[in-house]
């Protein structure tokens, strides 16, 4: 008689919470770069070629490098395996959306929307730096993505949204 394993449980971050085709441009394009950047070489130098056709050669590389220090920050401090869908996969894991959500909270200038979407991302104390790459990158996700620059208006503490 053999005795069964116990399976090891899906890790929450790549629980589906959405499809990316419901994402607005920024997030869906952050998501994207993001699987992107760790999918492999060829998938990064697909990524850095529509960087190019976007900035030009000078401006791609510092978008691209930027891009690839974000992405490998989370790995190096994360709290735990930042968890991504696959590349033609339209879903969205809930660590993807953590991703998005903290692109767009930095495009938007919520720093502390930021911050709080970056600590749940790596270790607290390395929060305020992730903050502050997401909000370098924010500007060029927006310009590659198409992305009109979001609003910036702030909503009462008790807004109802639906």
């Amino acid at each position: 008689m053999t005795s069964a394993q116990p399976q090891a449980k899906p890790s929450r971050g790549g629980i589906t919470v959405g499809t990316l085709s419901d994402l607005p441009p920024l997030e869906a394009g952050a998501v994207i770069y993001l699987r992107h950047w760790f999918s492999s070489a060829e998938t990064r130098a697909q990524m850095r070629r529509d960087f190019e056709v976007n900035f030009g050669p000078g401006l791609a590389e510092a978008a691209f490098e930027a891009f690839g220090y974000l992405c490998n920050f989370c790995v190096t401090h994360g709290r735990r395996p930042l968890v991504r869908h696959g590349m033609s996969c339209n879903c969205l894991g809930a660590d993807e959306n953590c991703f998005a959500n903290l692109l767009a909270a930095a495009a938007d200038g919520h720093e502390e929307d930021t911050q709080i979407l970056a600590s749940l991302i790596v270790q607290p104390r390395k929060a305020r730096e992730l903050a502050r790459l997401a909000d370098d990158c924010s500007t060029f996700l927006q310009q590659i993505t198409g992305a009109p620059p979001l609003s910036r208006a702030a909503h009462p503490m008790t807004a109802t949204l639906h």
